[in-house]
């Protein structure tokens, strides 16, 4: 693969993207026609801060999934891998509720994933955290510099306990 990044790091991808053997629109007509399962477009779509917050994105990334809503009992995911039990397997576990499935492009997801990760990053930047040290270039470092002020201000350990006799 001649790149490192997530979107790229994808079967589907290869095999759509390098080698075209097979088109996405066509695996994605093939899951609407035989399994019923329908398309969603996550590009505008609000999806609800209880979501947002318990979203592992590190799973979303290994299984090109997302869970964008709930209703009642029922969790609602996009995928690019609707075909692979494995992905529907983990997701159905992960809940332990029923799932309406909706299949979407690996774009959408990688789009989807990253604009959450940017808005994950600077929601913990202006709560007065950090990000991860690997986040991007000019990261904060996780403790603020102590001011010289602060240096001098500091109390002095009393004369007897400085130094034994």
């Amino acid at each position: 693969m001649a790149s490192n990044q997530p979107r790229q790091s994808t079967l589907l991808g290869i095999l759509c993207y390098e080698m075209k053997v097979v088109r996405e629109d066509d695996v994605l007509l093939h899951i609407v026609d035989s399994e019923g399962v329908g398309l969603v477009d996550l590009r505008n779509y609000d999806t609800s801060d209880d979501i947002k917050k318990n979203l592992d994105v590190g799973a979303c990334w290994a299984t090109w999934s997302v869970p964008f809503d709930r209703e009642e009992e029922f969790y609602f995911v996009a995928t690019a891998y609707y075909l692979s039990p494995a992905v529907r397997a983990f997701w159905e576990k992960q809940f332990g509720a029923q799932i309406v499935w909706y299949g979407t492009t690996l774009d959408v997801i990688a789009d989807y994933l990253e604009k959450l990760e940017a808005e994950q990053a600077n929601s913990i930047v202006a709560a007065g955290g950090t990000r991860s040290p690997f986040s991007a270039p000019g990261s904060k470092p996780p403790f603020p510099a102590a001011s010289p002020a602060a240096a001098k201000s500091a109390p002095a350990a009393p004369a007897s306990a400085a130094s034994p006799a």
